[in-house]
């Protein structure tokens, strides 16, 4: 079974999903409503943007719910002195937003001439993630139970009342998550400038390899961390020597399992149990 929908300027509609279109002054809203093949079973969701935030929640329906909402910018513009006596073509607004699913699997596609595209999307609480955006927007994930990939470039990652495993990046921005319950597989939380702050349940079981090049790192888990000495690599060429100290501070919580890793440059990193 495949469901496929498509909206771009007037709305071409496909009977299967249900639409929603709401237009104001200054901003173009759209709603697609995508049932699953089998709601029994889990499914995943793939989503990524160029301009705008995504926000994932997990609820108890059965079908994938895409609101999506494009803000016109209404801003004066300098006048362009090479233009007299024409008119501008070039759309100021329009949102084009896409969504197929095939056997569980859904993926969504939103862009807007232009202009920043917001996504709220509701999902049956065991779902599977795949989610990126670049510029203008969070990424925030609350009350979804699967594996999550998360990538950002231009802003922060919220994960809250999670549970699985999650492997989330971002280049300017903090890392925030929150897990009800942790899937026995490695972990990555990675940003250059941001503080990476996780917290996992007291009873949670893993190896933890962490790194802050010029931040601190908090724990108030008992973590037993290995003593030994930092490994160097020492390395020569043209007649010059450089060594390398792995400065990674390693251990194991609850006597250890999967690998956790979080790094980061400028700011602190924080692993705190649940209480």
């Amino acid at each position: 079974m495949k469901n496929y929908q498509s909206i771009l300027g007037m709305m071409l509609l496909v009977s299967v999903i249900t639409i929603h279109t709401v237009a104001a002054q200054n901003e173009v809203k759209e709603q697609l409503v995508v049932p699953l093949t089998d709601p029994a079973k889990p499914g995943s969701l793939k989503v990524g943007l160029i301009n705008g935030s995504i926000k994932v929640v997990g609820y108890a329906g059965k079908d994938v719910v895409i609101d999506a909402e494009s803000v016109i910018n209404t801003r004066k513009e300098r006048a362009d002195e090479n233009s007299q006596g024409m008119k501008r073509i070039t759309p100021r607004g329009g949102l084009e937003i896409s969504a197929e699913e095939k056997n569980n699997k859904v993926e969504v596609s939103a862009q807007s001439v232009r202009q920043q595209v917001n996504l709220t999307i509701k999902v049956p609480h065991n779902f599977s993630l795949k989610v990126s955006t670049i510029n203008n927007g969070e990424i925030s994930i609350e009350n979804v139970a699967g594996d999550m990939e998360v990538n950002n470039v231009n802003g922060g990652i919220v994960l809250s009342n999670v549970s699985g495993s999650a492997v989330a990046n971002t280049t300017n921005g903090a890392i925030k998550a929150n897990f009800k319950s942790v899937a026995n597989s490695p972990m990555a939380f990675t940003t250059l400038n941001g503080n990476v702050d996780v917290t996992f349940p007291a009873t949670a079981k893993f190896n933890v390899k962490v790194r802050s090049d010029r931040g601190e790192v908090y724990s108030d888990f008992d973590i037993d961390v290995d003593k030994t000495a930092p490994k160097s690599n020492k390395t020569a060429q043209n007649g010059m020597y450089k060594v390398n100290i792995d400065d990674w501070i390693q251990g194991k919580v609850n006597a250890g399992g999967s690998e956790i890793m979080m790094k980061n440059m400028h700011g602190n990193i924080y692993i705190r149990r649940a209480r």
